[in-house]
């Protein structure tokens, strides 16, 4: 009933209970400090769960702790995964246990550039390995930084945002979500998008279109680009209205590199149960303002009940959203 929270500037990782109730969390508990930018956690409970296997991400490898959720305290750390570190991006996202996939691990892990062909194999790709972190193999790849993952309620199929490259102007290439197959090619570095070919980047000659079915696949849903589409999460049935049952949300964390900002919002996508793309609105706006950005939405968490918790790494703060009623 504790949330669990990554610091990746301070390298740590905080508990935050709320033992009377209030919708606010009582302390802050720093569970692990001393990381190396750790984003991604993942947890592996038996139930009861008097002792947790708590995976944590870091810029460089995970690592799997005994986690005690009554005490908060994390020990017996154990390294079961190598990553590559260093260049353009550090955060590692984790899922354990995807459906189809039992205790399995997923790893997401970001490109080391903007744009370019990768030397090392775990960049730009989402791996997988046993549990344990044995057998670490491609699970997908052509990802240049699918920075967080979802599970879709009805399909149970991975969801994931990425974000486009740079330097090809205010509205291109589009950022995306992404549904995950194993043995896919999302087209990162030469194609982006509905299968757009990169031309910019990729310079060679084909005797054939290379961004083209069963080569490629196409991105499922574009977003606006330099949106830098963050967290996602599905809405449950438990507690909320019917209209909203399975849609998604997605955090978009704002540009830094657009002439004109864009993001800085929260945003639903409508879907019908089987995830088809209906339409789309923005879900909470208002931290961009003419005078610069109030704060920048991160992750999120929905659970039943109809509550929303939205992480802001600008204002330093995690927001409880809940339905009037």
């Amino acid at each position: 009933g504790n949330l669990l929270v990554s610091s990746t500037s301070s390298g740590k990782i905080y508990a935050l209970p709320d033992k009377d109730g209030d919708g606010k969390a009582d302390e802050t508990i720093t569970v692990l400090e001393g990381l190396n930018s750790p984003h991604g956690l993942a947890l592996k409970c038996p139930d009861p769960a008097e002792t947790c296997g708590l995976y944590v991400a870091e810029a460089d490898k995970v690592t799997l702790y005994e986690y005690s959720p009554g005490s908060y305290t994390a020990a017996s750390a154990r390294k079961i995964v190598d990553l590559d570190s260093g260049g353009r991006h550090h955060t590692v996202t984790l899922l354990y246990g995807p459906p189809g996939y039992d205790d399995k691990l997923i790893i997401a892990s970001g490109s080391s550039c903007d744009v370019c062909h990768e030397e090392d194999w775990r960049r730009a790709k989402i791996l997988m390995a046993n549990g344990d972190g044995s057998d670490l193999k491609e699970f997908a790849k052509g990802l240049r930084n699918a920075v967080f993952l979802a599970i879709h309620p009805v399909t149970g199929k991975i969801w994931v945002t990425e974000m486009g490259r740079d330097n090809l102007g205010d509205d291109l290439p589009p950022d995306e979500i992404n549904i995950i197959e194993e043995g896919k090619n999302y087209g990162w570095p030469n194609c982006y998008g509905k299968n757009i070919h990169d031309t910019d980047f990729d310079k060679n000659t084909y005797i054939r279109n290379p961004c083209t079915e069963p080569f490629e696949t196409e991105s499922y849903i574009d977003i606006p680009a330099h949106s830098a589409p963050l967290g996602l999460a599905f809405i449950p049935e438990e507690g909320w209205p019917e209209e909203y049952w399975h849609n998604l949300l997605v955090a978009y964390h704002g540009s830094w590199n657009r002439s004109t900002p864009t993001g800085y919002k929260i945003v639903r996508f409508k879907l019908d149960p089987q995830g088809n793309f209906i339409g789309v609105e923005d879900f909470i706006s208002g931290w961009l303002t003419k005078n610069g950005a109030l704060g920048r939405p991160v992750d999120i968490l929905t659970q039943p009940g109809g509550t929303i918790y939205i992480s802001d790494d600008k204002a330093g703060v995690i927001y409880k959203v809940a339905l009037k009623g």
